[in-house]
């Protein structure tokens, strides 16, 4: 039984098996607190515009969808990733009248 910290794996890149594309790396975990279990890896969505206009969607990828852990990548199998369901933060606008 390998194990490893949480700490750990915010250092490591994602890469998705199926076709090599980097997705990015772990920024957080979600951790079922009943079992006390890592249920998926979080990856935050890329700033839009320097970060002036907010995030895009998070990435939530299942445990059940990593394939190999390895010493500096994650391998995760291709699947649809699952957009974080947090509610959306309320956006600034400079010209309230176009939407």
């Amino acid at each position: 039984m390998n194990c490893c910290r949480v700490t750990d794996l915010r250092n490591k890149e994602v890469i998705n098996s199926t076709n090599g594309c980097r997705i990015g790396f772990v920024d957080d975990v979600e951790v079922n607190t009943e079992n006390a279990r890592i249920v998926a890896i979080v990856i935050y969505g890329r700033p839009k515009f320097f970060g002036l206009f907010g995030r895009c969607d998070d990435l939530v990828i299942k445990w059940e969808n990593i394939q190999l852990i390895g010493e500096d990548t994650i391998l995760v199998s291709h699947c649809p990733f699952l957009h974080n369901n947090k509610p959306k933060r309320s956006k600034l606008s400079f010209f309230p009248f176009f939407h």
